[in-house]
């Protein structure tokens, strides 16, 4: 097959139809060069690194003892299991863990598995999901559908002036038991993402937000899902899905540091135990579910530099004038434009003036990851 011109039209449906990708013909370490031969560090996507040798190394020697398994036949392989042993040992309080292709696909196993685990005891009226204003779970309708919403944590706009934490705490457990209370006993789970990120600017929860969280969860026989598809898996300087007692996690990203799709959904004992006293069987699979060169490629503990990168956002970031608030833990930061600072006024959305600093950044060599649907409300502002 001919390599394709960056000067040809594209067969591609690019996510943009209006705009034309950047042409990247090589990579190593956070560098990616483009067939105009100019050197752009990646800011986006290169968590490991590029074109690392021992990652390459671990998929050519995996695709070179067995390639692919079909889990639906009852085949499963070393590097899964290798790899779930690894992200279960990691994890302490789950069982099991289920890999995929993607953060989506993990979405609608978690759903899914969510639904399945209280109909194995019985409880059939559960079909309602609640989760958070401003987040994002993956692009599935399923993630869409059925859902009522929460106010996140999300002390940049939503603390009040004056307002100290321990009281927006509350404020936010009142709303998220309020709406339980509206919804009833047909709640099958909350989700949550432990630092929110595709469209949120990576806003971190208070201390005790998710203790809270839990504890209105248990008491309604809700389940607890955390989704680590963004931050997880030494993004952060650690785990967030350890040690709170979460049914179900979902990992990506990170997991496989762009060298292999995969993605991954861990779930408790509690939740396997009541599928194996019932059917025995989660009524969903994936063709390439747990593929074995994928789960070769996975690694793990990535994270060295997350204090410096902080320490350098809120000094040289920060003071900007049209910068509102830098957050995020951990290689997993966000920066919220603002036209006005006082008064946390966002720029006009029609303005596009977070597209137009991501251009300008590209320009001067520094690809960074810009949300297509982030705002300062979910709908004003980039």
């Amino acid at each position: 097959m001919s390599s394709s011109s960056s000067s040809a039209p594209s067969a591609i449906f690019h996510r943009n139809l209006r705009q034309t990708p950047h042409h990247a013909v090589s990579s190593s370490g956070i560098n990616i060069t483009l067939s105009t031969a100019q050197t752009i560090i990646d800011a986006s996507t290169a968590i490991l690194g590029h074109t690392q040798p021992s990652v390459i190394s671990a998929i050519s020697t995996q695709m070179s003892s067995i390639s692919y398994v079909f889990s639906g036949a009852g085949f499963t392989s070393t590097s899964a299991e290798d790899l779930a042993n690894l992200v279960i040992n990691d994890n302490p309080g789950f069982a099991k863990a289920m890999f995929v292709c993607s953060g989506s696909e993990a979405m609608e196993v978690a759903l899914k598995l969510a639904r399945q685990y209280h109909s194995e005891r019985g409880d059939m009226k559960r079909t309602r999901f609640v989760s958070r204003k401003q987040s994002y779970h993956g692009n599935i309708l399923g993630a869409l559908g059925n859902v009522s919403f929460v106010d996140a944590c999300y002390t940049y706009r939503g603390k009040t002036e004056g307002e100290h934490d321990a009281a927006y705490l509350q404020r936010l457990k009142r709303g998220v038991e309020e709406e339980f209370e509206c919804v009833g006993t047909e709640v099958v789970m909350f989700i949550a993402e432990t630092v929110s990120s595709a469209s949120l600017a990576c806003a971190t929860a208070l201390p005790g937000y998710f203790k809270a969280v839990r504890a209105i969860c248990d008491k309604y026989g809700a389940l607890l899902i955390l989704d680590e598809v963004m931050c997880g898996m030494g993004k952060l300087e650690k785990c967030m899905l350890r040690n709170r007692r979460v049914f179900l996690g979902r990992i990506a990203k990170v997991l496989g540091g762009g060298f292999a799709p995969i993605a991954g959904v861990l779930m408790n004992q509690k939740v396997v135990d009541a599928l194996f006293a019932g059917t025995g069987v989660l009524q969903h699979g994936q063709t390439y579910q747990a593929h074995p060169a994928a789960c070769a490629a996975t690694a793990e503990n990535v994270v060295t530099q997350g204090a410096l990168l902080a320490s350098l956002l809120k000094s040289a970031i920060l003071p900007l004038s049209i910068v509102g608030d830098v957050c995020g833990r951990g290689l997993l930061w966000g920066v919220e434009l603002i036209r006005d600072k006082a008064e946390k006024q966002p720029f006009e959305r029609e303005l596009n003036v977070a597209h137009r600093v991501a251009k300008r950044a590209m320009e001067l060599g520094l690809a960074v990851l810009l949300p297509p649907s982030a705002g300062g409300d979910g709908f004003v502002g980039f």
